[in-house]
């Protein structure tokens, strides 16, 4: 296996992305939710993994527009035959030092409650969940956060305690 090399998205690789990521989600449609705006407008805080030429993993993400101190994961994505190397844990640690160099303190990102294996990387990677009196087996919910019956976890982590995410 060669070294995975961490670089900036492209939009070239739109189309290798949105044709495996309802494959990597186990055939949950989220292409719908990966529009190539992302590939052409939040490039600089955007990353893929590639292995030997191939895609392996990628986050997408950027500085809030209304909330310049804030930065947000919109969708992170590792190759299912991948996961458990520490990929997803990688393109985190380099959105996180590029969010801090544009003056973000703080990451968010949202996950559906029904993405167990998504929560748990959360918080191992030092999230915290957003209290809500709404829980499902435990974890406080976002009750229609995106929408009627789309509810979501909330996280945040603060980007001071990047040395905790190791």
């Amino acid at each position: 296996m060669t070294e995975v090399v961490i670089r900036h998205l492209e939009p070239d690789d739109y189309h290798s992305i949105i044709s495996v990521v309802d494959e990597w989600w186990g055939g949950r449609p989220m292409a719908a939710m990966l529009p190539k705006l992302f590939f052409v407008h939040f490039r600089s805080t955007s990353f893929t993994a590639v292995d030997d030429g191939q895609i392996v993993g990628f986050l997408i993400g950027f500085v809030s527009q209304t909330f310049p101190d804030q930065a947000y994961i919109h969708f992170l994505g590792v190759h299912p035959a991948r996961r458990g190397e520490g990929l997803g844990r990688h393109l985190y640690e380099h959105f996180f030092t590029t969010a801090a160099s544009h003056g973000c303190r703080t990451a968010q990102c949202v996950t559906a409650p029904v993405n167990r294996d998504s929560i748990a990387f959360h918080r191992r990677l030092g999230f915290s969940l957003l209290d809500s009196d709404d829980k499902v087996d435990g974890v406080p919910i976002a009750v229609g956060y995106d929408g009627e019956s789309q509810d979501r976890v909330i996280f945040t982590k603060h980007l001071d305690t990047l040395d905790t995410v190791r």
